[in-house]
């Protein structure tokens, strides 16, 4: 289920606060400060080197070498694999690694592997000749069948002998523990392996004698044929573990080994050590690629870095770096200094794990420019509301909800493991899906929807019928016999002749006005960007007059919808719209749902009329004028300015060249295409909205259909095997028609009315996303 701190936080709605930093780090301890500044997560480092080639710069040697040992890590790997043993994933972390020593180590072992290939090698040339001889044996097989009873024979009789007549094959361990000291602990040596599983019982056995019982043996199935890496054939193996005590009994074991040509895999006792070593590497191998990131002076003897980081990070990051300083013994420690800069900082917002698919959804669009109002907080709530809203069915709801709490609950086995394309991609917006679960139930029991099926949850229904056969029946063939059904849409309206009309009207006008809503909640929060950046431009001559006209209209006809709702006028609001633009001083008649509709009529038209222009000519001039009282006076920039007169002219040619860039034409054509685009799409957009509107009916359309002439049709006919088809074939087309392809519908269409109807009045998206250098972010596939 949902933790808290799953649930999002205000911190969503800007990012977060972004400086420039120059730190100025010694040698000595630049290798472990860029360390902790990685597994800090918090520091964006620039390339200060970019003008160099991957081999001109300092640390390539130091990036080589981990790249031989990470080559030689995934060489041992593959065998390990190619042996049918896996590593641990548990992480033993460890500061006292020497590079220099694992680099020999990691070379003796490569020889050493390698030797053992090539024996490898020629051991399967002589199995298969061993091969073909066998053959030849088969087919005298019959003489020494004689032989092999006698031999079986004389096994039994050894097996059945009493203890007494044993006494010289009493385990040697229990002598050896009787002799020597009980203080000191004998330390078990141990050799694993894999044995063909037709040779695992005598291999068992030769072990047990050969040793005299002081062996532990351990064998595990394996679930299938495995290649035999000495024959390439697949065989059917057991995975084997001998405990032993001394040298004789290791050397008995290895001669049993080889006589029963069991493959032996050494490894280290702890396998987190194996994980951990190749971890290292990788850490290592992206410190070095970082340091190459930092210029070197050579004079001070120090390194000097710059990069982007949080604001409310600076004290983690200088901990970090004077931690550094303190486990290096350096004696001089290294600086963060905050530059000035006009430089546009990186957008990082703070998430987890139930917010970073909903960020992820807005980050697909474009990343917020640097402090730009995200819509991410918002996302959380319309996008899954918008998608109940196609989807609502209470039934259908729970199903989505059931199948996310599966991957919710065992997300952390999932999290470990390597997903398909599609299971990873569910598994990514499992609280994505959760939410619009909930919601789906929730619009679900608005529309009283359970595949198809209303219920009386709340109460009984508010209508009786007139004529026998409620379904034959109109609004006009019911009566009224009880109060008003408490929530949702009234059960007796499903079935009814007018069930399709009514909710066409309902399910219409409820889209416009979401969507009416959405619209004016983005332009809303244009006005919070343009607050925030401190452009009074944009908060008069786009913010105003776009709330003017698209409330002039739309939000009129919104009014318009909810006075007829309250009121049960049978007004026709399609008129009254058209006419409005027609004939706007015509009388309403029938049509006028309040006093003074008209004349409101006319000022919303003049209104919408006036802030056409408001939008298109004022804020060009403006900006020409802002543009020439900034560089007004600038010929004077000499007498102002002191000491250099070459600096103060590159600067006024400078600022000459900045005056000349300025373009009022193409000013004006920005303008003007951004006018056209909003009037228009004031209109395509609302539009869009009634996309709710179609595919709430059509699924439910879709659930009907397949629940009246699929599963009622079955049980009509009395016959059970019919019924079992029928079931089978409804939750079929349940789950792949409607758990399915329409979740995938509603879900993109719920997207494209997030980027285009409500993202476009407000959000940019031009800025570019927060990348620290981080251990965390380091992919287990990254092998370069």
């Amino acid at each position: 289920m949902v933790t808290e701190d799953c649930w999002p936080t205000m911190d969503l709605l800007r990012s977060e606060p972004m400086q420039l930093v120059h730190l100025i780090i010694p040698i000595e301890s630049s290798r472990r400060a860029i360390s902790y500044l990685g597994d800090l997560g918090l520091f964006q480092f620039k390339d200060l080197n970019a003008e160099k080639s991957p081999f001109q710069r300092t640390y390539a040697a130091q990036i080589k070498r981990c790249g031989e040992m990470a080559r030689r890590l995934r060489f041992f790997r593959d065998q390990m694999k190619k042996a049918g043993l896996s590593h641990s994933t548990m992480s033993t972390m460890s500061d006292d690694n020497d590079l220099d020593r694992l680099e020999v180590k990691l070379g003796e072992l490569e020889a050493d592997l390698l030797e053992m290939n090539s024996n490898n090698e020629q051991l399967q040339r002589t199995y298969s000749e061993l091969l073909e001889y066998k053959l030849v044996l088969q087919k005298a097989g019959g003489f020494f069948s004689s032989a092999q009873s006698s031999a079986t024979a004389q096994q039994r009789e050894i097996e059945v002998q009493p203890l007494g007549e044993r006494s010289i094959d009493s385990p040697l361990l229990l002598e050896q523990e009787m002799t020597t000291d009980p203080s000191k602990h004998v330390k078990l040596g141990s050799v694993s392996g894999l044995v063909p599983r037709e040779k695992s019982l005598a291999f068992e056995r030769i072990l047990f004698r050969a040793t005299r019982g002081n062996v532990f043996l351990k064998q595990a199935v394996v679930n299938g044929p495995v290649v035999d890496p000495v024959s390439g054939e697949k065989v059917e193996k057991n995975v084997f573990i001998i405990f032993y005590s001394g040298e004789r009994a290791k050397n008995k074991i290895l001669k049993i080994c080889e006589a029963f040509r069991a493959n032996r895999y050494p490894f280290t006792d702890d396998l987190g050590k194996q994980f951990q070593m190749i971890t290292e590497v990788k850490k290592e191998k992206s410190v070095y690629h970082t340091l190459n990131m930092l210029s070197i002076d050579v004079t001070k003897m120090c390194l000097v870095a710059e990069g982007w980081c949080p604001v409310s990070a600076s004290i983690q990051i200088q901990n970090a770096l004077q931690q550094a300083t303190f486990d290096t013994n350096c004696q001089v420690g290294a600086i963060f200094q905050v530059l000035q800069t006009k430089e546009s900082p990186p957008t990082y917002f703070r998430t987890n794990k139930f917010t970073s698919a909903f960020q992820e959804i807005v980050d697909a669009y474009g990343v917020a420019k640097y402090r730009e109002a995200n819509p991410g907080v918002y996302t959380i709530v319309t996008f899954p509301f918008l998608f109940a809203v196609m989807f609502g069915d209470w039934g259908h709801g729970i199903c989505l909800l059931l199948a996310t709490l599966y991957f919710i609950i065992r997300e952390r086995k999932f999290s470990s493991q390597k997903l398909g394309d599609i299971i990873e991609m569910t598994f990514g917006g499992r609280y994505v899906i959760f939410m619009m679960a909930l919601f789906s139930i929730y619009t679900g029991l608005i529309y009283n929807e359970f595949f198809s099926v209303p219920f009386e949850i709340f109460g009984p229904s508010a209508y009786g019928c007139r004529d026998p056969s409620c379904r034959d029946a109109t609004t006009a063939g019911l009566t009224k016999v009880r109060d008003t059904y408490p929530f949702g849409v009234d059960p007796k309206w499903h079935g009814s002749r007018s069930e399709l009309p009514f909710l066409n009207s309902l399910k219409m006008k409820m889209s416009i006005l979401l969507g009416v809503a959405q619209m004016n909640l983005g332009i809303v929060l244009s006005y919070f960007n343009a607050k925030y950046f401190a452009d009074k431009l944009n908060i008069w001559y786009q913010f105003v007059p776009q709330m003017i006209f698209l409330n002039s209209l739309f939000g009129y006809l919104s009014l318009l919808i909810i006075v007829k709702w309250c009121t049960g006028s049978k007004a026709d609001l399609y008129h009254v719209m058209i006419y409005m633009f027609l004939s706007p001083f015509e009388d309403l008649g029938e049509n006028q749902l309040f006093w003074g509709q008209g004349f409101l009529q006319v000022l919303l038209l003049l209104s919408a009329l006036v802030a056409v222009p408001w939008m298109l000519f004022p804020k060009p001039y403006f900006l020409k004028k802002q543009h020439e009282e900034r560089h007004q006076g600038q010929s004077y920039a000499l007498l102002l300015t002191g000491e250099d007169p070459l600096e103060d002219d590159q600067e006024d040619n400078h600022n000459s060249k900045g005056h000349e860039e300025f373009e009022f034409s193409e000013i004006f054509v920005h303008q003007l295409i951004h006018t056209i685009e909003f009037v228009l799409g004031a209109v395509s957009n609302t539009a869009s909205y009634l996309r709710l509107w179609a595919l709430s009916l059509a699924h439910s359309e879709l659930s009907s259909v397949f629940y009246d002439k699929v599963l009622l049709l079955a049980w009509g006919f009395n016959n059970v095997i019919i019924l079992i088809i029928g079931i089978i074939v409804f939750i079929s087309a349940t789950v792949g028609v409607l758990l399915v392809m329409e979740t995938l519908s509603a879900f993109l269409h719920a997207l494209r009315l997030h980027w285009v109807e409500f993202q476009n009045k407000f959000y940019e998206g031009t800025g570019y996303k927060f990348c620290p250098f981080s251990f965390a972010l380091l992919s287990s596939e990254d092998e370069d």
